[in-house]
């Protein structure tokens, strides 16, 4: 059903007699016949929450990054653990640390098959309700299988939260700030990572502090869940069951026309059922009347969409991420900052600074565009990856060149693969595709991040740290160019148009 039958669209020119493939790969953006779309009204109040709750998952993701290496160090401790079973192995700390990383890897599979059946509120939903659970099951834990457990549960809520918010803030975003929404979700999670590197100095140093290290996610969480119970589902989901029968047609577009007015506030006037129809229009225009099978799912402008989002978070991760900062305090500490003898304070300096360079990045996003940003911000990594691999091969005794290169592949990552690789693959993926496509991208963030974190120490100790670098930086470059020829602009254009003009 693409629009109501009494009213017909005006507004998306549909040649007739083409069939949904021809139409799917057409290659000039969908325009109305006046040449523009009904005007984007909206409050920015109306905005604001649409967008905080579901960051809130991003924010609890952060945090518990920040959190658990003062955690681990905190239920390590004889005298201030307060447990009798404090003398933990390498390998139950390792279970500890990335738990709910293993957790999240679970939930980005789990949401490959649910995310489109249950829509993109209830996984949030699903994902604050795991959240609590596993901050509850890991801060009262008496022994450490379920601390464990704990862990795993929280890392559940990871992966639904990742892969449903960026969708829900994209899919209910304004066009115009959808990029800056959907950038200030990293935000959330450096803001997190800072706040929880901060709560975990504080707390390390009393008794059973780990505890309530864990336990501090749950208010959050709870926050979350009854936020996402005020907030209306997506009026894209809605309409994409509506054309797919699955219900009531003219029921389904009556409650997007009534969640969509929510989402835009009293500026949307009476637009809202000529926007409804226009998105209708565009869904049946660009081919969305079907379920994608999962043979689709690598066939055409599916495939297109699976390389580029796939692409970009598999680069996020093996241009060195997680292991650049690795050596954040050894490469302060050789230039002379005292400070840099405490992990945790480095924690703390470094995420301000990504910090600053994230909300650089949010602020922009929207007005220089996305491909601008991955250039020129990967460009900066790639330069920043030769400069470290020099010190640590020729320039041992400068240490300002290891300090310069630290500093500049953190900036250079939160104006470009930070923020833009989520940001694109919540935009790229065709709507019907968007739940499992971003499952399968979010399952490549975590796997990607997983290998390299575990790779890292085998291969510094074979190769060197400065030839690890270097290998960095040649990722660096192949994904500079990847970008060049793969990646498109997304700036401006709604999702439908995306899904038209860019695959």
């Amino acid at each position: 059903m693409a629009s109501d039958p009494e009213q017909p669209p005006s507004s998306f020119l549909v040649k007739e007699g083409k069939s949904s493939r021809e139409i799917g790969s057409a290659r000039e953006p969908l325009l109305n016949v006046n040449g523009a779309h009904v005007s984007e009204n909206y409050s920015i109040y109306a905005a604001i929450l649409p967008f905080l709750f579901p960051a809130l998952g991003g924010l609890l993701y952060g945090y518990d990054i920040g959190a658990t290496s003062s955690a681990t160090i905190s239920i390590q401790s004889p005298t201030l653990s307060g447990i009798t079973w404090h003398n933990l192995s390498s390998v139950e700390i390792g279970l500890v640390t990335s738990g709910s990383l293993y957790g999240a890897l679970i939930g980005s599979l789990l949401a490959f098959n649910v995310a489109d059946f249950i829509g993109r509120k209830r996984e949030l939903l699903a994902a604050a309700l795991l959240y609590l659970v596993g901050a509850l099951v890991t801060a009262v834990a008496p022994n450490f299988p379920l601390l464990v457990v704990g862990r795993l549960v929280y890392g559940l809520g990871i992966g639904l939260a990742m892969h449903a918010a960026p969708m829900y803030i994209a899919e209910t975003a304004p066009t115009s700030i959808r990029g800056l929404l959907i950038s200030l979700k990293e935000f959330f999670i450096v803001l997190g990572m800072v706040a929880g590197y901060g709560i975990g100095s504080l707390l390390v140093d009393i008794v059973a502090g780990w505890r309530y290290m864990f336990g501090i996610s749950s208010p959050l969480a709870l926050i979350m869940g009854i936020g996402m119970c005020l907030l209306p589902d997506s009026p894209r989901w809605l309409l994409l069951c509506a054309i797919q029968g699955k219900g009531d047609s003219q029921n389904l577009k009556d409650t997007a026309i009534c969640c969509l007015c929510q989402l835009r506030g009293q500026a949307i006037g009476d637009s809202a059922p000529q926007q409804v129809d226009e998105i209708l229009a565009e869904l049946s225009y660009v081919g969305e009347e079907k379920e994608v099978t999962f043979g689709e799912l690598f066939r055409g402008k599916c495939k297109k969409a699976l390389v580029i989002g796939g692409g970009l978070v598999f680069f996020q991760q093996i241009t060195g991420q997680p292991s650049v900062l690795y050596y954040a305090g050894s490469i302060l500490q050789s230039a002379g900052f005292s400070a840099a003898s405490d992990a945790t304070r480095v924690s703390i300096l470094l995420g301000l600074f990504k910090l600053i360079m994230t909300g650089a990045a949010v602020g922009v996003v929207d007005r220089l565009g996305r491909r601008p940003l991955l250039l020129g911000g990967v460009s900066g990594m790639a330069i920043s990856l030769f400069l470290l691999g020099s010190y640590y091969i020729f320039l041992d005794n400068i240490a300002v060149v290891a300090v310069i290169g630290l500093l500049l592949y953190v900036g250079c990552y939160q104006i470009s693969f930070g923020p833009i690789g989520w940001l694109m693959i919540s935009e790229v993926f065709p709507l019907r595709l968007r739940g499992r496509g971003l499952s399968i991208a979010v399952l490549v963030n975590f796997a990607t991040n997983a290998l390299v974190t575990f790779a890292f120490s085998p291969l510094k100790e074979l190769l060197g740290a400065g030839i690890l670098f270097y290998i960095f930086c040649a990722i660096a470059a192949a994904s500079l160019l990847f970008i060049y020829f793969i990646v498109p602009e997304t700036k401006g254009l709604t999702l439908e148009e995306i899904e038209a003009k860019c695959l």
